[in-house]
C-alpha cells in the first residue's frame, strides 16, 4: 500500500483521519503561513493547504501528501490563531451573537497528480457574556485554533447552529477528503 502523510500536526486533523481508520504518517510542515491580504477566504486556505502539501511532498515523493489549512472569516476579516489571550478575548468578543464562516482548504499531492478544494461552513455563535468569554480563555483551549475557539471542546458550548460541514470546522472535510483521494487513485480499505 502506498503511505500516506498528514502534513500537518493538528491533534483533530489527526484524530479525524484515525476515525477513518486510515493507515498515516504525521509530517508537520513549517511553512510560511503569510499571505497576500488581495487573496479571498479560498484562496488563502487553498494557497496555505499546497504550501504544506508541497514541503512534505518533497521529501516524500512516493506518497500522497494531504495538507490542510482553517481560517475563520468574520465581516470580511480573517481571523487566524490568536498570540494570545487579549486577542482570543477580542476574537469571540466579534463573534458573539453574530454569523461567520469558516473555510477548510485541502491539498492532495501524489507522484501522477495534485488537487486542491476548500469547504466554507457557515457557524453562528450565541450571545456571550464577558464571564464565558474569561472562563473559556482561561480553559487555554482557544489559543491554538483559528478564530479562537474549537467547534468539537468546550467552544461547543458557543455554537448556536451551523450550516455546512462540521469536520470542516474541525480542521479537515473527511467525506471530501477521501473521495478525492479515491479520485487520485489512493487505495482505501473499504
Amino acid at each position: 500500500m502506498q503511505n500516506l502523510i498528514l502534513a500537518s500536526s493538528s491533534p483533530r486533523r489527526k484524530e479525524l483521519l484515525e476515525n477513518l481508520r486510515l493507515s498515516f504518517a504525521i509530517s508537520s510542515s513549517d511553512v510560511d503561513e503569510s499571505f497576500d491580504p488581495k487573496l479571498s477566504p479560498e484562496e488563502v486556505v487553498m494557497e496555505l493547504a499546497i504550501r504544506k502539501a508541497k514541503v512534505v511532498f518533497q521529501e516524500n515523493p512516493e506518497a500522497f501528501v494531504i495538507g490542510a489549512d482553517t481560517i475563520v472569516v468574520a465581516n470580511g476579516q480573517i481571523l487566524g490563531k490568536p498570540a494570545n489571550e487579549a486577542e482570543a478575548r477580542s476574537m469571540l468578543r466579534k463573534l458573539s451573537g453574530t454569523q461567520h464562516e469558516v473555510y477548510t482548504g485541502v491539498a492532495i499531492i501524489s507522484s501522477k497528480s495534485t488537487t486542491q478544494f476548500y469547504e466554507k461552513t457557515e457557524v453562528w455563535f450565541w450571545e456571550l457574556t464577558d464571564e464565558e468569554i474569561n472562563l473559556y480563555v482561561q480553559s487555554g483551549e482557544p489559543l491554538d485554533k483559528a478564530g479562537a475557539y474549537g467547534i468539537q471542546g468546550l467552544g461547543s458550548m458557543l455554537v448556536k447552529k451551523i450550516n455546512g460541514d462540521y469536520f470542516a470546522v474541525v480542521g479537515l472535510p473527511v467525506a471530501r477528503t477521501v473521495r478525492e483521494l479515491k479520485r487520485l487513485g489512493y487505495p482505501l480499505p473499504y
